[in-house]
């Protein structure tokens, strides 16, 4: 079973409607004892980095998904979700995120539109097993106003480029995350899925 985390700020439905075709059990929960009996976790998210992790908090859900985290479970996160992975954020201030990976959340600052809104391409960056049934140079679909600088560039198995070079997907082990939504990404995010969902043993 695959629970996809509850907190106010996800695409909880579109999310369990592409699990579901997949013919993946799923669970929309914000209970943390859930996080533990579950084989993979999702962490969705749209809004605010500091809105997001008081409302983890507030849950008792941070200390949930560190450990879930430490003892090798699949976690995925998605948009906002992946930015949480990291150590901090400078989205309206300066903020702590779950620093379960190392680098920090910035925002895009050029002449383009922002947000980043819509179908662009990913780029091969780290071989991951995640990907090998994957074509290069597919397309994937973003909404998002900042973007994650990693600090171990060989974390980075996409990057996309938006005025500037951003990891658009990236894996430590069991840790992925997707900036783009996988769920709106047609056939390539449904891949993607697939591949997340062969991850539970």
């Amino acid at each position: 079973m695959i629970a996809i985390i509850d907190y106010g700020a996800g695409n909880l439905k579109s999310v369990n409607h592409a699990l579901k075709g997949l013919g993946l059990e799923t669970d929309i929960t914000s209970n943390p004892e859930r996080l533990y009996s579950a084989d993979a976790l999702i962490l969705p998210g749209v809004g605010a980095f500091r809105d997001a992790m008081i409302e983890l908090e507030r849950l008792n859900l941070v200390e949930a998904i560190k450990e879930n985290a430490r003892n090798g479970k699949p976690i995925l996160g998605i948009c906002l979700g992946m930015q949480l992975f990291y150590e901090k954020s400078y989205e309206h201030g300066q903020w702590e995120g779950l620093g379960l990976l190392e680098g920090e959340v910035v925002r895009f600052k050029h002449d383009f539109k922002v947000p980043h809104m819509g179908w662009n391409q990913l780029m091969k960056g780290t071989d991951s097993a995640l990907t090998d049934k994957l074509a290069e140079n597919k397309y994937v679909y973003f909404v998002h106003s900042y973007y994650v600088v990693p600090k171990h560039l060989e974390e980075v198995v996409f990057w996309t480029d938006y005025g500037v070079k951003f990891p658009a997907m990236v894996q430590k082990g069991n840790l992925i995350g997707m900036q783009f939504h996988p769920e709106k990404s047609g056939e390539t995010g449904i891949t993607l899925l697939q591949a997340f969902g062969a991850m539970i043993k």
